[in-house]
């Protein structure tokens, strides 16, 4: 039962744009999956990674609803195939960076006092100087080297190219390190 104002005609309008997003998410599963699952098994060095990730790739394009805007479909999947499993091998390297045979208590505990300090000292200063960018710079360079996010993503969430992004985390980096290396000078 339809209720007064809405319409019918609006609902059956977005179920087959749906419907064609998902056939062509489909196509593309079908023209590339076994190539793309090359391809990330090369970078990834583990089969169940590379599934892993590329079935990520296409939850995502699943997500986005829409890929009219993209004009080569296949290069937009290869692309977001390199930038996850860019994160998945980042996230892999922090496990394995993670001491395992650290008492469960002694996390909280600094191993080297004048490390900690440094490392304070060294925040302060990136947040000074990002405090001193602008809104869009900082946020891209937060969203990228604090967050993780790979490029691609930032770029859709700020509604940016991704070139803007990288010039943006590029700027902000070099911005960072001058203020740094400033503060270590006597």
């Amino acid at each position: 039962m339809e209720h007064p104002g809405s319409s019918g005609a609006g609902r059956s309008g977005d179920a087959n744009r749906a419907g064609a997003h998902a056939a062509q998410v489909r196509a593309l599963y079908e023209a590339h999956h076994r190539a793309l699952v090359a391809f990330l098994h090369a970078r990834l060095q583990s089969a169940a990674d590379a599934q892993e990730v590329a079935q990520e790739v296409y939850v995502k394009l699943l997500a986005m609803g829409d890929l009219s805007h993209v004009d080569s479909p296949r290069a937009f999947l290869f692309r977001m195939a390199s930038n996850l499993s860019l994160d998945h091998l980042r996230k892999r390297a922090v496990r394995a960076a993670t001491p395992t045979d650290v008492p469960q208590d002694a996390w909280h505990e600094s191993p080297v006092p004048e490390q900690h300090a440094s490392a304070i000292q060294q925040w302060s200063v990136v947040s000074q100087a990002l405090r001193e960018l602008p809104a869009k710079t900082s946020r891209a360079f937060v969203m990228h080297v604090i967050e993780g996010r790979d490029f691609a993503a930032i770029a859709q969430a700020m509604k940016l190219s991704e070139r803007m992004v990288r010039y943006h985390v590029s700027h902000a980096m070099a911005h960072c390190r001058e203020r740094i290396e400033g503060a270590r000078q006597p």
